[in-house]
C-alpha cells in the first residue's frame, strides 16, 4: 500500500539524458517530417482517415528518434516545447519573408479554368474527377462548366471562383436603383 503513494520526484524532473541532446533531436525530426510531407504528401482541403493514421504513425514512429527513451516530465516538456518553438517559427519566418513563404508554403494549383478541367494537374495532385465534383457539389456548384476558377491552395483547401451572371456597372452607367 505504500507504493501507491511513494512517489520519485527526482526521476520526474530530473532529465535524464542533455536537454540540448533533445532540442538536436527534436530539431532534426521535426525538418524530416516537414520536408517529407511538404513534398511528398498534401490533401485535397480535409484531412481522411489515411491522413489521420499516417500523422498517428508518424508521430509513433519519430517518437524514440526524437528523444530515445525519455522518462521524465522535464525531457517531454522540452521536446514538445521545441516542435511548437519550431512550427511557430516557419509560421513567423514565411509572415515575413516572401522567400521562405515559397519554400514552406506550396503555390496554388489550377484545377478548373473558365470551365474546363484541367486532367494533367487533377492527375497530379491524385485527384479524380469525382472527388473534384464532390467538392463543387459541397461548395454549391453543380457544374463545373460554370466555374470561372478552382484552384487547389497551399493550404490543402479548394477554392472555387464561379461564373456570375451579374455584372459589375461600368462608371457612368446608370442603375436600376434610383433613390429620387
Amino acid at each position: 500500500m505504500d507504493n501507491l503513494f511513494n512517489i520519485d520526484w527526482q526521476s520526474i524532473w530530473q532529465p535524464g539524458s542533455s536537454v540540448l541532446e533533445m532540442v538536436i533531436r527534436g530539431t532534426v525530426t521535426y525538418w524530416a517530417i516537414f520536408v517529407l510531407l511538404r513534398f511528398f504528401r498534401r490533401g485535397a482541403g480535409q484531412l481522411g482517415v489515411s491522413d489521420v493514421l499516417l500523422i498517428i504513425l508518424i508521430g509513433d514512429a519519430a517518437q524514440n528518434a526524437m528523444a530515445g527513451e525519455y522518462k521524465s516530465i522535464t525531457e517531454g516538456i522540452v521536446l514538445i516545447g521545441t516542435l511548437v518553438f519550431w512550427d511557430y517559427t516557419i509560421d513567423w519566418l514565411g509572415y515575413r519573408s516572401v522567400w521562405f513563404n515559397k519554400f514552406t508554403q506550396a503555390s496554388p494549383t489550377p484545377l478548373i479554368l473558365n470551365g474546363t478541367l484541367l486532367k494533367d494537374n487533377l492527375k497530379k495532385e491524385l485527384i479524380t474527377v469525382d472527388d473534384l465534383l464532390s467538392i463543387l457539389r459541397e461548395q454549391g456548384v453543380d457544374d463545373f462548366r460554370r466555374v470561372r476558377s478552382c484552384h487547389l491552395e497551399g493550404s490543402g483547401n479548394i477554392s472555387v471562383v464561379q461564373e456570375t451572371e451579374f455584372r459589375i456597372p461600368q462608371r457612368g452607367a446608370k442603375s436600376g436603383n434610383q433613390d429620387g
